[in-house]
């Protein structure tokens, strides 16, 4: 359920919803109407006017193959802030569930510097782990928390090590640097009781794109870094848009899609802040010495873009970068306990910290 707000027509709810009403809703694409060739058109621009017929690769699990198979209809009208919120949240518990029967934890509600945060123990949690801990920036397109459970639970599991999920501040409410200031607080914290090469710093989406602007943020501030980063389908600039932004829906080729609109992504995360601040969009800052960082994306991620210019972007900075890119699933297909390569995915991830925290 992650995602970045464009892609939720977040832009349009806020808008009047009198201007709905004042033209036709349109309607979704029909069987008989779905092109059954390819097509490909430049205009006078350089803009690509394409259609595409892609049959379910084979390079996927049986279960893979019949989640993107999944129909969805690719237009409607826009969801409301509050919908997705609730759509969000029983997404999540009903995940919380799915992943705990897979990895039995203790999940704790507290406060760390007056942040909420949610902190979960994996079961039987080593005695060599206690000085160790991971900090988790969640996904949920900034407005929502569709990664609390899903990005700390089965990471919590895999690498024994105790995750501490911090709960920011969402927008529209607050603004940019609202949940940089609370994910900063928060780390700054724990650097109180753990070594600095004691801790990972991860996310996934928003939290992915969050983890690049602490980590940028850290280092302005002089503070000791992590001994990891994990950046999990994210991205680094907020100024221009990648490819993968104008061809992937959340569900990768399924759903509604917008063509991408000149300007800062999420106008209410961004708020007046130039879309070039180098905390904000860490592709534009300095980004030598951050430490060893594991970027992860899919080949129908509305964030592939993002997530491997940014990688390339830490390799060219000298940064220890890796990156993992899985054919043909959507955005943060880890997310599901149903997916063989969800559950792979989240073993690679867990194996990079413990092998980034033992050294």
């Amino acid at each position: 359920m992650p995602l970045i707000a464009r892609h939720f027509g977040i832009a349009l709810m806020l808008s009047s919803s009198l201007a709905i009403g004042q033209q036709p809703v349109p309607q979704p694409t029909t069987a008989a109407e779905a092109p059954n060739r390819d097509t490909s058109y430049i205009d006078a621009n350089g803009t690509a006017h394409v259609t595409r017929v892609v049959p379910v690769p084979q390079t996927i699990s049986p279960e893979a193959q019949k989640s993107i198979s999944r129909a969805e209809p690719d237009q409607g009208p826009p969801q409301a802030l509050e919908v997705r919120r609730k759509m969000t949240d029983a997404y999540t518990a009903g995940a919380r569930i799915q992943w705990t029967k897979l990895c039995p934890n203790t999940i704790v509600e507290d406060k760390i510097a007056g942040v909420p945060v949610r902190m979960v123990t994996p079961d039987g949690m080593p005695d060599k782990n206690m000085d160790k801990v991971l900090l988790n920036l969640h996904g949920g397109g900034f407005n929502s928390d569709s990664g609390s459970y899903t990005e700390s639970i089965p990471i919590a599991s895999y690498t024994g090590i105790k995750v501490v999920a911090v709960l920011y501040r969402l927008s529209p409410e607050v603004k940019f640097p609202a949940a940089v200031d609370d994910s900063t607080a928060v780390y700054k914290e724990l650097l109180k009781t753990y070594k600095p090469a004691h801790i990972v710093v991860y996310g996934t989406s928003a939290g992915a794109i969050l983890t690049a602007e602490v980590a940028a943020k850290i280092k302005q501030l002089g503070l000791p870094m992590p001994a990891a980063l994990g950046i999990f389908s994210g991205m680094g600039d907020f100024a221009r848009s990648g490819d993968s932004l104008a061809m992937y829906a959340l569900r990768g080729l399924a759903g509604h899609l917008d063509p991408p609109e000149p300007g800062a992504h999420d106008p209410f995360y961004v708020a007046s802040t130039d879309p070039k601040d180098p905390i904000l969009s860490p592709i534009y800052g300095d980004l030598h010495g951050l430490p060893p960082t594991l970027f992860v994306t899919s080949g129908r991620d509305l964030l592939l873009s993002g997530t491997v210019n940014l990688h390339r972007a830490y390799l060219l900075a000298g940064v220890d970068a890796r990156l993992v890119v899985y054919d043909a699933l959507p955005h943060a297909f880890w997310y599901n306990p149903q997916l063989p390569e969800a559950v792979e995915a989240n073993h690679i991830m867990a194996d990079f910290f413990v092998k980034q925290l033992g050294k």
